[in-house]
């Protein structure tokens, strides 16, 4: 693949996790590409998800860590990881690694022929979701995806997939522009990149559900209901059409 891709993982208390996602991650992309890098971002973690990725830095060729002492949100997280990117094409995936990196064999046509953004999902009828979430998760999930398409994004099933292929500088101008800091950034991306006219993808992709997710199913349900007041209240008081 002639395409360089940068690969941007948010990480809070991940260490038990990244060391496999992290060695599958680069045995991957070295037998597929010239060009790669892996930007690990650490958000304040407590554990040693930095020490983790520090020692693999030695290990593992392309591997960058970026950290900080506070929790600050996965879209912060995020964030400063595509802004940090190089590669012409961005791919963000999350540290359990859900959906396994050769499902990005199935976004990138879409980006290389008409679309600048692809976006794994599980709620397309050719979904393989593998392992299932609890149904408590999967029923939130979908009261929150009716919110998005209610109030924010319309025509996407699943905006939550933490597995986004964009065009590098594509990305990087998104997410300038990007304010909302916690789970709900995806909307806030995807919401932006329709309003500047980008052409979006919705795949069908593998997915299996980690047990030790990270979104507590209240507190962070209600919060992820804020940003999507915020978002709409950011779009109508004109706050998106100022400078980054």
């Amino acid at each position: 693949m002639s395409d360089s891709l940068s690969v941007v993982i948010p990480a809070y208390n991940e260490e038990s996790r990244l060391p496999d996602t992290l060695r599958a991650l680069s045995d991957y992309l070295r037998g597929n590409f010239k060009e790669y890098e892996i930007i690990v971002v650490d958000d304040g973690s407590s554990d040693g998800t930095s020490a983790v990725v520090g020692t693999m830095g030695r290990e593992l060729h392309n591997l960058t860590l970026i950290s900080y002492p506070s929790n600050a949100g996965k879209g912060h997280a995020t964030r400063r990881g595509v802004s940090a990117s190089k590669g012409d094409l961005v791919l963000t995936c999350d540290a359990d690694m859900s959906t396994p990196i050769r499902e990005y064999e199935k976004l990138l046509p879409f980006v290389r022929d008409d679309f600048d953004i692809a976006i794994g999902s599980r709620g397309l009828r050719d979904s393989d979701i593998a392992v299932r979430q609890p149904w408590y998760r999967e029923r939130m999930g979908r009261m929150f995806n009716a919110f998005v398409r209610a109030l924010v994004v319309g025509g996407i099933k699943d905006t939550q997939c933490g597995f986004k292929l964009f065009k590098g500088d594509i990305a990087r101008s998104l997410f300038k522009g990007n304010i909302i800091d916690g789970f709900a950034f995806d909307v806030e991306i995807l919401f932006l990149a329709k309003r500047k006219g980008y052409r979006i993808k919705e795949v069908p992709i593998r997915w299996l559900n980690s047990p030790n997710s990270r979104v507590k199913i209240i507190s962070d349900s209600l919060k992820m209901f804020g940003e999507l007041l915020r978002i709409r209240a950011n779009w109508l008081c004109g706050r998106y059409n100022k400078p980054a």
